[in-house]
């Protein structure tokens, strides 16, 4: 039986290791769970394992507002203390305090 924890949680902000980019996370998939085309298009050089924990991310770069799924190894805390400016992130998330977001307290 596979067991994984995940490194980060939902609400927090981290950022990519070797992309500017920071988002906050508002998914988890404890492995790979994305399309076998979309791991396919990554440089094999740089292809995560998929074996491991993937966020889905409300991300943000000094160009744009995306969503971003992201491997855990690709990943570091954001400890800036800088919201997420990201026009979605209130679909998710309520106050941000202490430099991470709060759930809403009813999600379906």
């Amino acid at each position: 039986m596979l067991k994984v924890r995940a490194k980060y949680q939902l609400g927090q902000i981290v950022r990519h290791r070797k992309h500017p980019f920071r988002g906050v996370v508002f998914d988890v998939d404890a492995i790979f769970s994305n399309s076998e085309e979309w791991y396919q298009s990554i440089p094999e050089d740089s292809r995560p394992r998929k074996d491991q924990p993937f966020y889905h991310l409300l991300a943000e770069n000094d160009h744009s507002y995306y969503v971003a799924y992201v491997s855990e190894q690709n990943l570091i805390a954001d400890y800036s203390g800088q919201p997420v400016d990201h026009p979605d992130v209130a679909d998710f998330f309520d106050a941000f305090e202490d430099g991470q977001y709060q759930l809403h307290s009813q999600l379906n």
